[in-house]
């Protein structure tokens, strides 16, 4: 028996030559010849070989990471391997308390980060699930329900309303069939089918006579031959995609490796020379050089750093819940404030994916219809002025035609209105209460009679209404504007009728099709012929009552979150499944630009990478895409050094969402697979809160250079302190444990604080940082340098001060200890305002975090100076209080300096700008 052909190796019809088949162009009998499928299906047998030789109609099984190694890979840091090396250095010289408190931070960071990631779910199981689990097919002249994994090339599927469909299809009979595809093209409205073969190598959404696995019947009935299962359908091409796509280091991940690179790079060599000079210069024991070298590991590397940092990403991650905006990987925190373009889906992200009537052609002129969605409120304008929907009989009577030939319901529940039907039928719903008309008054009194339900072959709905107890009686139809036209002799006017100009009428159906709305057309026609009505008494003798123009409308706070982000220069690019013109329109009304670029699938097709390059900078909008399209789009951008956001809420969705820096998903509407392939989840789906987001991530951003430009200085200043006692052969003023208290005290007690800084004014009118900026900019080296020489000055004048007095060594030091300390609290007041020297004066008040986190390392230095089991850990003395005082004032005295310096530096700078 000949095998059926492997889809995507077919002999193309008329060609010997093996190719992928376009089964959408194909007649029926073709793809019933080429499948092997008798009229009544396959039979029984030859299904069960099929499925022997094709597989299960399912998508493969990615393995998942298990927990130890998502574990292990919170360690996988360079800054953390020294830190452990330290460790083992301190252990194996007999100082456990060292070591045990350089573990604890390393497990806590590797705790915090494993907890807060959460457990990674693999986003092909949500695509694999979007497969119903039966399907209904047609074997051997008898109806079957099969589980869908037994779906084989070449059966014969039966489709009605509510069925998931389990396989690619062929369509070979259709009734009324409209598909809802907007999780695999983004089109907004359910998409009507036919049988008829589609123009060779059309777009997916184009693909009418197709229907494609994962996607929902919505109405009407259909059959079609399967011609692709499993990983070789549509929905199994863009669940490889997502396989095959790599995901990037976020721009914090990638500036980390780079910062613990230098500085392991830097104390490594620092701590030889170090080691060296200790051993031949001051002949220390080989032991004892050890520890001046763990203490200069103790005193260089950050340790608590790593943990501030994930804290820091954490209480980011709460800010942004509570603007319902769902981080589901930690450092995509931060990496939300380096987005430089926001790439978004259409339909359901900066639209509402609710139809509503927007224009309205009439006799007497057109109207705007106000209001979005599926809310019936909104005024009406005509020429720029209101206009009263009551004082227009054939505006009335096409809100009567729109509101009786409809099979769709629209109620008030919860708050909320709720449709339930064809989105287009919703929309002529909420459009007839806004004109003023009771649904249900309406209906009652013109009591339907008969129907005609909408078919693909002829375009057109009819409902048949009568009156009270019989005549008179009406004929109403709505459907496409050309096919009805063509019915339509004469068009209702406020008197009566008259002839009807088709020229006027078709450039009338232009011009709203221009502003990218979608057009259906209304007609009436007196009846006196029974109580019955079928196509052929249709045909002609119609009168056009009007036209009506539906958009899927923008969310109105998806407009002011676009001119928030152009006003924090990040440009907005729209990708979508819908058409151009659809698109175009969408986007001027979203404020994307006065007059969109627009490219379409097809354009891209026919572009190399470097001239899709050049277009993803100048084009705002993308229509026509297909998942290729998207991933391409999102990849040309990163090549051009951008930080990408892609926002969607379709599988088709999922590879770009994946690859980019970003992907932002939508939470109510959204598939499992577009969040499962995201960074963030929007809860409330709305655009808007990107913005929020946005302005959290600069935000977490700001205070994680705050972080770093407190911390650096202060190791630095303590790291110097140990350098120049080894070079200049002096008694060390503080000792390792005693640095390694300052550390764990100051970091957790006072660089935690700076995790909670409020936004900085002007932080959303700043541009977005570059992607390859460095973490250490000029400013900050310049400032770990200066403040940390500052440091050293201040430790050493306060120990010679101490020991001049004639202070036991161990006093002196204690009071170093708490001069550092007081030095480290004063500078923290300095680096709580990075963008402007004259707000440092602000931050001397101080967050309730700040002053907590002051107040209680004063109470661990009073009992890290007096409390005696303290003393015998430290090797500390109990000091006067006129001490203590002196290390309040050299805290003071940096601080003082800090900021003199930075109103000089601002003054130079501002003096070359404005020389330049």
């Amino acid at each position: 028996m000949t095998p059926t052909p492997e889809p995507g190796t077919e002999k193309a019809p008329g060609n010997g030559t093996p190719g992928p088949i376009d089964w959408a162009a194909l007649a029926v009998a073709a793809v019933r010849t080429h499948l092997g499928t008798p009229d009544d299906g396959l039979d029984p047998a030859e299904a069960a070989r099929r499925l022997a030789e094709h597989g299960p109609n399912r998508l493969p099984v990615a393995p998942g990471r298990p927990a130890w190694r998502r574990l292990l890979a919170q360690f996988d840091n360079l800054l953390i391997y020294v830190l452990l090396a330290a460790a083992v250095l301190a252990g194996t010289f007999g100082h456990a308390v060292d070591a045990a408190v350089i573990l604890a931070v390393v497990l806590a960071n590797a705790i915090i980060g494993y907890v807060q990631e959460g457990r990674a779910e693999d986003a092909l199981t949500s695509i694999r699930s979007m497969i119903d689990p039966e399907a209904t097919v047609l074997r051997g002249g008898e109806r079957f329900a099969v589980a869908a994994e037994a779906i084989v090339p070449g059966d014969l599927v039966l489709l009605e309303a509510g069925d998931r469909v389990p396989a690619d299809l062929r369509l070979v009979r259709t009734r009324n069939l409209a598909i809802d595809e907007a999780a695999l093209t983004g089109e907004s409205v359910p998409v009507e089918k036919s049988v008829e073969p589609t123009a060779a190598g059309a777009v997916l959404g184009e693909r009418r006579s197709m229907a494609f696995s994962g996607t929902l019947v919505t109405a009407g009935q259909g059959q079609g031959l399967v011609v692709a299962t499993g990983s070789r359908s549509e929905l199994g091409r863009i669940s490889a995609m997502i396989g095959r796509v790599e995901e990037l280091k976020t721009p914090l991940l990638r500036q980390m490796d780079q910062f613990a690179r230098r500085v392991t790079f830097v104390v490594l060599a620092v701590s030889g020379l170090v080691f060296v000079l200790a051993l031949l210069r001051q002949m220390l024991a080989l032991d004892e050089a050890f520890m001046v070298v763990v203490g200069l590991f103790v005193a260089a590397i950050p340790e608590g750093l790593p943990a501030v940092m994930t804290i820091t990403l954490a209480i980011g991650v709460q800010r942004m819940a509570a603007r319902h905006a769902i981080i589901r990987r930690l450092p995509a925190v931060e990496t939300l404030g380096a987005v430089s373009v926001i790439c978004s889906d259409k339909t359901g992200t900066l639209t509402r994916n609710e139809m509503t009537v927007r224009s309205v052609v009439t006799a007497e002129g057109m109207v705007e219809v106000a209001g979005s969605g599926y809310v019936p409120e909104g005024a009406f304008w005509q020429d720029g002025a209101a206009f009263d929907p009551g004082t227009s009989p054939t505006l009335q009577a096409l809100a009567e035609s729109g509101l009786l030939c409809n099979d769709a319901d629209l109620l008030r529940r919860d708050g909320g209105w709720q449709m339930t039907g064809d989105p287009m039928e919703g929309a002529l719903l909420a459009f007839a209460i806004k004109a003023g008309l009771d649904p249900a008054t309406h209906r009652r009194r013109l009591r339907r009679q008969d129907a005609i339900p909408f078919d693909a072959a002829h375009r057109f709905m009819a409902t048949l209404h009568v009156e009270g107890a019989g005549d008179p009686r009406r004929v109403l139809v709505k459907g496409a504007p050309e096919r009805l036209l063509e019915m339509c002799g004469t068009v209702l006017t406020a008197t009566g009728t008259e002839p009807l100009d088709h020229a006027a009428w078709q450039q009338r159906i232009a011009e709203l099709a221009e502003r990218g709305e979608r057009v259906l057309a209304f007609a009436c026609k007196p009846w006196h012929e029974g109580d019955g009505i079928d196509h052929a008494d249709l045909d002609d003798g119609l009168v056009l009552i009007g036209l009506a123009g539906f958009i899927d409308p923008p969310r109105d706070e998806a407009i002011a979150a676009v001119e928030s982000c152009h006003a924090a220069g990040i440009r907005v690019v729209m990708i979508t499944g819908d058409h151009a013109l659809t698109a175009r329109s969408i986007a001027r009304r979203l404020g994307l630009a006065e007059n969109p670029v627009v490219l379409t699938g097809r354009d891209l097709d026919a572009m190399d990478d470097a001239a899709l390059g050049r277009a993803a900078l100048e084009t705002h909008v993308f229509a026509r895409t297909t998942p290729e399209h998207k991933l391409r789009l999102v990849q040309a951008l990163q090549a051009a050094g951008l930080t990408v956001a892609m926002t969607g809420d379709g599988v088709n969705d999922a590879p770009a969402l994946k690859r980019a820096d970003v992907g932002v998903a939508m939470g109510r509407k959204g598939t499992a697979a577009a969040r499962d392939a995201s960074e963030m989840v929007l809860a409330d789906d709305n655009f808007a809160s990107i913005v929020d987001a946005v302005r959290e991530g600069r935000t977490v951003y700001d205070n994680l250079t705050k972080v770093i430009a407190w911390t650096l200085p202060t190791n630095g200043g303590e790291a110097l302190t140990i350098i120049v006692a080894v070079l200049a052969g002096l008694a060390l003023p503080i000792t390792p444990v005693q640095i390694l208290w300052v550390n764990m005290v100051t970091a957790l007690a006072l660089g935690l604080t700076l995790a909670f800084e409020p936004t900085e004014p002007g932080t959303m009118a700043r541009p977005p940082r570059p992607a390859g900026e460095p973490l250490l900019e000029r400013d900050v080296v310049w400032r770990v340098f200066s403040v940390s020489v500052l440091f050293v000055i201040g430790a050493y004048g306060v120990f010679y001060w101490s020991i001049s007095r004639g202070l036991p060594i161990e006093a002196a030091r204690t009071l170093v200890v708490n001069a550092i300390v007081a030095m480290e609290i004063f500078y923290l007041f300095s680096v709580r305002y990075v963008h402007g020297a004259s707000l440092s004066w602000r931050g001397m008040l101080g967050t309730r975090a700040v002053l907590i986190g002051v107040a209680t390392v004063t109470v661990l230095q009073v009992a890290f100076t007096y409390a005696p089991w303290l003393q015998l850990a430290f090797d500390t003395r109990a000091l006067a209080v006129a001490d203590g005082l002196v290390a309040v004032a050299v805290g003071v005295a940096l601080f003082v300096v800090v900021e003199v310096e930075k109103i000089v530096r601002s003054r130079a700078c501002g003096a070359m700008r404005h020389g330049n």
